[in-house]
């Protein structure tokens, strides 16, 4: 975190003593901050926050790339937030209503999870490693059986119960220990929403989930799997940080969105829609 605050300053050039007078405290304590000896308490990262959105000082790049895991594995390195912190053994027993069930998450990036989290107040941040060998693994492509397994996992198909689609999607996985997919993140909740409503057809959201690449997620389904899991680091986050991605999600959710919307344009007349699919 020491970077932070010392990129903070150098980002607005300014001395330690002239950001010590900005934020109301002494050389002293800048010094302790840059050095890793302390860090601002609760209310000086609030002022740390303000001082950089006054100045329009981005730093969400910087704090996703320091919290990237640098050190040699020869495991799967993937991260995982946490709302509270991971107390006892890892798990599948995530709500069920999640993209592919109930599971231990982990994604390939560091962004998604952080974002996951940041308006939670004490969050936890792991990065893990992945032993896939002798586990039976699902990988889903961008395609339809993507997209209809987390409808199935959101009740969107409930209507159609016991019907050989609903069929189809409530035991794919069955059998599995990871599931593999990309992420339905926050940037693509709006269009998922817009395919489920019948807005929207699968040929456009699949072509918005390619455009946005937002990596993949690997999903502990079984005991098995949770097994060969193992916690490389867990840190805790502060309240610069978290206010920091918040800002950040909230403006590549807007982006996200408005380059959906270009993409659905183009892609309005091609493809099925959700009713059309499960015959609803």
């Amino acid at each position: 975190m020491e970077n932070l605050y010392k990129a903070i300053r150098s980002m607005a050039k300014l001395s330690q003593e002239q950001f010590a007078d900005e934020l109301g405290t002494t050389p002293q304590s800048i010094n302790r901050w840059e050095n890793g000896k302390t860090g601002p308490n609760r209310m000086a990262q609030k002022q740390l926050f303000r001082f950089c959105t006054e100045r329009e000082i981005e730093l969400g790049e910087l704090i996703v790339s320091g919290k990237e895991y640098t050190k040699p594995c020869d495991q799967l390195v993937l991260y995982h937030g946490s709302k509270k912190g991971i107390v006892g053994s890892l798990a599948p027993i995530s709500r069920t209503e999640c993209d592919f069930g109930a599971g231990f998450y982990m994604g390939t990036g560091v962004l998604q999870p952080l974002t996951l989290v940041c308006s939670e107040t004490a969050p936890k941040f792991y990065t893990v490693a992945l032993d896939t060998s002798n586990l039976k693994i699902l990988d889903l492509e961008i395609g339809l059986d993507w997209a209809m397994l987390i409808a199935y996992n959101r009740k969107e198909m409930d209507r159609v119960a016991g019907s050989r689609i609903y069929e189809k999607y409530a035991h794919l996985t069955d059998g599995y220990d990871l599931v593999v997919g990309y992420i339905a993140n926050d940037r693509m909740y709006t269009e998922l929403a817009r395919f489920f409503r019948g807005d929207i057809s699968d040929a456009a959201l699949l072509h918005c989930l390619s455009a946005l690449d937002l990596g993949k997620q690997y999903v502990a389904i079984s005991e098995k799997a949770c097994k060969q899991i193992e916690i490389l680091n867990e840190e805790s986050l502060t309240q610069l940080e978290l206010s920091i991605l918040e800002n950040m999600s909230a403006k590549r959710r807007k982006e996200g969105i408005r380059l959906a919307d270009e993409i659905v344009k183009q892609h309005r007349r091609e493809g099925q829609f959700f009713d059309e699919i499960i015959g609803g």
